[in-house]
């Protein structure tokens, strides 16, 4: 019997029990700080040395030379010339679907002109070149390949660096396939805190970049926290997570699925269902019992549903729609007959998969929007990853003569306010009139 934790809003300890299910307090380990610590001071001191030593320490890879670190133009094409038809077909449809959608996210640069000739606007422009962390290992995500990669180039990043651990020397074609269907320039199997270090810092064959993103594990987590202000970061991603609110009449066993489709990550991944009758609550609780068993992940899923996972009884839709906005999710899947009614009151979710027919599953691989987003709650002041995380702004000035005339003054009385007086006399000399 599975033992899922059940809350209702009738509860008058109902918030203090959403606190509860909602404390997503993480402690840091300090020894995990102190090795990561460790491996980018030897990474910025011994470059190429230090990556050797640790891609042999813990991936238990050891080639001959840093250069063999590299994997060569030839061998992603080959890794995806030799995927079944299906995976190859499947690859290039997502990253189409992913590349479309994120072309309308491109923003250009724009200028606009006073009535007195002086020109403001924004320059925009892309990051010289940005890293690509992909986890390698137990998982392999050529989604994540794609999700990363593809804005990064739709945004016009002319050189993305990508680095992946392959643990005892293993290859996982997918990924590599994914790489070269992305349009990654170069790619190194070197992964953990020394592959951030290596992107942060340069090594004599790692290039030096702006900004890192993707998924890795705690010693990667910790990594980019450390070096964020070397380089950008795109986020410190927690456990995944999935609320669904549902009005009770999507078929049980699709909502149980979903709800597993979050679990499976890991055990500390969170899935939350949201409804209003009980009866349709035990439903999908009974299908949960029937369908677990046959799960290849099975433990991970009784584990995440067990630790964190929850179902949450609410009086309406109204309250629903309260209780996801306190949550801020992941994922969110509105399961309800017009789902557009309720998602305009939405504020704080990563995505928001609309209907009964849009499994969050479809977001994760193909439908285009990106599937980086933020976690733990984040969504109340973060997005998800996109075009716009791979470009920055400038502003233009463009004074006229009589636009420095009348804006110097204005800023010369500021200036002298603050006690500056280089600021107001430079503004000044500009004056019409007004003489050196």
């Amino acid at each position: 019997m599975i033992r899922i934790r059940r809350l209702s809003t009738a509860s008058t300890d109902f918030q203090k029990e959403l606190d509860r299910l909602l404390d997503r307090i993480e402690e840091t380990d300090p020894q995990i700080d102190v090795l990561v610590r460790e491996i980018i001071a030897a990474v910025r001191t011994k470059g190429d040395d230090a990556l050797l030593e640790y891609t042999a320490r813990f991936d238990r890879f050891r080639p001959a030379s840093a250069a063999m670190l590299e994997v060569s133009e030839p061998e992603l094409r080959q890794a995806a010339d030799s995927l079944p038809a299906a995976q190859r077909a499947a690859l290039e449809q997502s990253a189409g679907r992913i590349r479309r959608y994120h072309e309308r996210q491109r923003v250009d640069s724009w200028t606009y002109t006073e009535a007195d000739g002086t020109r403001l606007g924004q320059q925009v422009t892309a990051l010289d070149r940005v890293g690509l962390y992909v986890p390698g290992g137990k998982a392999a995500y050529p989604s994540s390949v794609l999700m990363n990669a593809i804005p990064a180039k739709v945004a016009g990043v002319p050189e993305l660096i990508m680095v992946v651990p392959t643990p005892d020397g293993c290859v996982n074609d997918l990924v590599f396939a994914a790489a070269h269907i992305a349009g990654v320039s170069r790619v190194f199997r070197v992964g953990g805190a020394q592959a951030v270090a290596a992107l942060a810092y340069g090594t004599q064959t790692v290039p030096r970049v702006d900004k890192i993103v993707g998924p890795g594990n705690v010693y990667v987590a910790a990594a980019k926290r450390q070096v964020f202000g070397q380089v950008d970061i795109d986020m410190i991603a927690g456990p995944s997570e999935i609320a669904v609110v549902c009005d009770g009449t999507t078929e049980p066993s699709w909502i149980a699925m979903d709800l597993f489709s979050q679990a499976e990550h890991d055990e500390q991944a969170q899935a939350i269902l949201i409804g209003i009758q009980e009866e349709y609550l035990q439903a999908v609780l009974a299908q949960i019992e029937s369908l677990l068993p046959g799960m290849a992940r099975a433990d991970i899923i009784r584990a995440s549903l067990e630790g964190r996972g929850a179902v949450i009884q609410v009086r309406d839709l109204d309250e629903a729609v309260a209780v996801v906005n306190r949550i801020a999710p992941e994922h969110l899947e509105l399961s309800v007959g017009d789902p557009e009614r309720l998602a305009v009151r939405i504020r704080h979710a990563g995505a928001i998969f609309l209907g009964r027919y849009t499994a969050e599953a479809i977001g994760d691989y193909c439908a285009g929007p990106n599937h980086v987003l933020p976690t733990s709650g984040t969504a109340r002041f973060s997005s998800p990853l996109g075009v716009y995380d791979f470009q920055k702004r400038s502003s233009l000035i463009h004074c006229s003569p009589a636009g420095a005339s009348e804006l110097g003054a204005t800023a010369s009385v500021l200036a002298r306010g603050e006690g500056l007086e280089a600021h107001a006399r430079s503004a000044e000399y500009r004056i019409q009139g007004g003489g050196k």
